[in-house]
């Protein structure tokens, strides 16, 4: 299989199940906010960030001028927002805290949208 194939089918399906279970459960968001903020898990939560980001550019830096180029800048802003989460953690928080949630339910549209693409370019449901 394909690395582009794959990591489609990784973050599409990631960001359809993600989308779906804030919708289900929107308490969530408050609280993936809090857990964001306490200072015992923004070291381990930023690792975690840049092991994926880090992964992800290694597998598949591919600058195209198609789908795949998506993939490629998940994975490069996966890796620059956790060293800034691990460098700078206050700056990286203010920056998350001027998210509202008129703008993040706008994000979690985009993201079921982008997966749902991703998904498609994967499984070629729909071929275009």
């Amino acid at each position: 299989m394909d690395i582009s194939v794959f990591l489609a089918k990784f973050w599409g399906w990631f960001m359809i199940l993600f989308f779906f279970l804030l919708m289900l459960y929107p308490k969530r968001i408050k609280q993936l906010f809090a857990f964001a903020k306490d200072d015992k898990f923004i070291i381990p939560l930023s690792i975690l960030t840049i092991i994926i980001g880090l992964l992800n550019v290694i597998a598949h830096n591919v600058w195209t001028a198609d789908w795949r180029v998506v993939i490629t800048l998940f994975g490069w802003s996966s890796l620059l927002k956790g060293i800034a989460q691990f460098a700078f953690p206050s700056v990286a928080w203010n920056w998350m805290e001027k998210i509202d949630f008129k703008w993040f339910q706008f994000m979690m549209f985009l993201m079921f949208v982008v997966g749902v693409l991703l998904l498609n370019q994967a499984y070629q449901w729909v071929p275009f």
